[in-house]
């Protein structure tokens, strides 16, 4: 079951499920969320069974990012989740931005993960995309965990990019 407007925002004032959050952005069943950063990605990565690699990350500077056509690039949300061990959360992109060519790529965010959020940002149309630092790109709908969930431990905790 997913959260309803009026539990997410009683979750937001009273547990601070969300931080930072506009609360003219929450939605029906799901909250808006806005980018602040955007980075540039640098140098390979690799992914192996047992060790990972990740890239170095440039961060690009300015109040609006140019999307370069085929470009991927990593950013962050303004926000700041708080997840408690009831809750597992899901984003999904705008459909704005779809509209225009741009897709976000994106991953669960488990109970006990706490931190900004990152997302993969892909301009796959043919043309430059501006995004406005403080747009909304995404939302983000909470639902209920049954049983007794397994906080996050990885190594992303607090939200940190890479």
């Amino acid at each position: 079951m997913y959260l309803g407007h009026e539990e997410i925002l009683r979750r937001i004032r009273e547990e601070r499920l969300l931080e930072g959050v506009d609360e003219a952005n929450v939605q029906g069943a799901g909250v808006d969320l806005r980018i602040d950063r955007l980075y540039d990605i640098t140098s390979p990565a690799a992914l192996g069974r047992e060790e990972r690699t990740l890239p170095e990350l440039r961060e690009l500077e300015g109040e609006s990012y140019l999307l370069k056509p085929g470009k991927y690039y990593l950013c962050t949300t303004l926000e700041r989740v708080n997840m408690p061990r009831d809750l597992v959360a899901f984003m999904f992109q705008r459909s704005t931005l779809f509209r225009c060519g741009i897709t976000l790529r994106t991953a669960v965010i488990d109970p006990g993960y706490r931190g900004v959020l990152t997302v993969g940002i892909k301009n796959e149309g043919s043309f430059e995309f501006t995004l406005e630092r403080g747009s909304r790109i995404a939302q983000v709908v909470f639902a209920r965990v049954e049983g007794n969930a397994k906080a996050y431990e990885g190594r992303y905790q607090g939200g940190r990019v890479r």
